[in-house]
């Protein structure tokens, strides 16, 4: 019992000593005020304690007190977002959803190895390595750690298939499998191409490139840059694509921080588009996107649609941590060509009030009508060329408004939406169709053309939702309800015979943000 005392005095002593010295030596520190108290807390708490999370905690609680983004994120979120940035990861190469707590693949990817090894869309993975993952309620998280894994690794599948009584065994060799940022690239009327970007990755500007050298071949003269719903990325593959469209020495953005030098980014005169280009935008459109936007509107190279953007304009500096864990610290502004921050205000700390800003602009009916949009004279700056004002305070303004229709999206469909009926209504309706639509329809364009969805299949989807009470107002909500809903199924169904290049080719004509870009270049909305 002695010995357990004085053990305990020694290392409150050890500890005092310890912290006693750090004071005197930096009493003035706030570093050392910092170690002083995660010492004393770790060795002198009542409780046990995790160390490396309370570390952490402080991490985070340091910076939610300066500005919305920076942030501090684990090495597991860390390696999650690069796989979205640098255009890969490692695993089997499948796209999957979930029907009643089983795996159905939807797609293989195009000479991936799953696609390599046998499996087919339809196919329901039940056991990997050994593991059920079918009726066991496994998280989608637990079952994609499962799948993936190191380039060069094998990985046991038993899988059922429709038509074979016994499941069927395949081992799949797990191998790098592309993530691509280009949502989309299709002529979208003649002469006319249309490229959405998802995101800025890694290998988004060899995306970009490729995809608008094949509408060339096909003889565009006019294109149209969909960043709607981008939340931005790497600022390197945004400056770069707008690059191409710019001459020799146009400015496309800079850079200015209170520790860290103006940097510009300016155009080489690897000029590769003479054409239209108009750019689409939202106000989910964010940082390397509204980079991209600014720089064509202030340079007067693109004309600019749909609603003001986010207004995400701090460069974040990634500070890695040998754990893998990394801080994304705030150190300088983005401003267009012409001046503009396109930061937004805020206050330091006030996350929760930064958060609501798109609320706010419901409320205010900035996204409803253009006539509540005031901005003050300060806030006005010109374009390079044409000399037009364009307005600062936050985000790009687009040149052509475009309202957001609140009556599309009713409060039956987002109730629809919200609780997956949709998504598993189109699932099982593709699973036990696919052999049927891909006999009928041999290419998108004839099942663009002909395809009806079938009222059985917007009857199941009502009639399921009415079961858990889900339910719309009255008949009127009902009418406003359908027709969008039955364009979203037919491009859900496109896009799993298919691809999400036919996805947004059924619903861009419904899209009146895209609709309005083509107004701008004097086309028709009609096909």
């Amino acid at each position: 019992m002695r010995r357990k005392i004085f053990s305990i005095a020694a290392l409150l002593l050890l500890v005092s000593t310890t912290l006693c010295a750090q004071r005197i030596m930096r009493a003035d520190s706030p570093k050392a005020k910092l170690q002083w108290a995660e010492m004393a807390i770790t060795n002198l708490y009542v409780d046990t304690v995790n160390e490396s999370k309370l570390v952490e905690d402080a991490i985070r609680g340091m910076l939610e007190k300066l500005d919305p983004h920076s942030t501090y994120s684990t090495a597991k979120e860390v390696k999650s977002l690069n796989e979205s940035l640098e255009g890969n990861f490692e695993g089997i190469g499948v796209q999957f959803n979930m029907m009643e707590d089983t795996l159905v693949v939807i797609q293989t990817i195009s000479n991936g190895p799953s696609e390599k090894g046998g499996i087919i869309a339809g196919d329901r993975i039940v056991i990997v390595n050994d593991t059920a993952i079918a009726g066991v309620k496994m998280s989608k998280e637990d079952i994609m750690r499962r799948l993936r894994g190191p380039k060069g690794t094998k990985v046991a599948l038993k899988i059922k298939r429709l038509g074979f009584k016994e499941l069927l065994p395949f081992t799949i060799i797990r191998d790098v499998i592309p993530v691509h940022s280009l949502d989309a690239s299709y002529i979208i009327r003649p002469g006319v191409g249309y490229i959405r970007i998802g995101n800025f990755g890694a290998t988004t500007y060899d995306e970009f490139s490729q995809a608008l050298e094949k509408l060339k071949e096909k003889g565009i003269s006019r294109l149209i840059i969909d960043l709607q719903d981008n939340g931005g990325g790497y600022l390197q593959s945004a400056a770069t694509i707008i690059n191409d469209f710019l001459d020799r020495g146009d400015m496309i953005v800079y850079t200015e921080g209170r520790s860290t030098q103006r940097m510009e980014y300016r155009a080489d005169g690897h000029k590769t588009f003479d054409g239209q280009v108009v750019v689409l935008i939202n106000e989910f459109s964010a940082s390397a996107a509204e980079i991209m936007a600014g720089a064509f509107q202030d340079q007067d190279r693109g004309t600019i649609v749909g609603r003001r953007s986010f207004g995400k304009g701090l460069v974040q500096r990634p500070l890695e941590f040998e754990d893998g864990s990394m801080i994304r610290l705030t150190i300088a502004h983005y401003y267009t060509p012409s001046g503009r921050c396109i930061q937004k205000p805020y206050t330091k700390g006030d996350n929760k009030d930064y958060a609501k800003d798109i609320d706010n602009r419901l409320k205010n009916g900035e996204l409803t009508n253009a006539d509540s949009i005031h901005f003050a004279d300060s806030l006005k700056f010109q374009t390079l060329r044409e000399h037009r004002t364009v307005y600062g305070g936050g985000g790009i303004m687009p040149d052509h408004f475009v309202p957001l229709d609140t009556t599309r999206f009713t409060k039956f469909h987002r109730q629809l939406s919200a609780k997956n009926y949709i998504i598993n209504a189109n699932l099982k309706y593709i699973d036990s169709n696919r052999k049927q639509l891909k006999k009928q329809y041999k290419t998108f364009e004839e099942f663009n053309q002909q395809f009806k969805v079938p009222q059985s299949l917007l009857d199941s989807i009502i009639n399921e939702a009415a079961k858990a009470d889900v339910k719309p107002t009255d008949d009127d909500e009902l009418a406003r309800t359908l027709p969008y809903l039955s364009t979203q199924l037919k491009a859900l169904i496109a896009r799993d015979l298919w691809d999400m290049t036919e996805y947004f080719q059924v619903m861009n004509e419904t899209n009146p943000i895209v609709l309005k870009g083509l107004e701008v270049l004097g086309l028709s909305s009609l096909n």
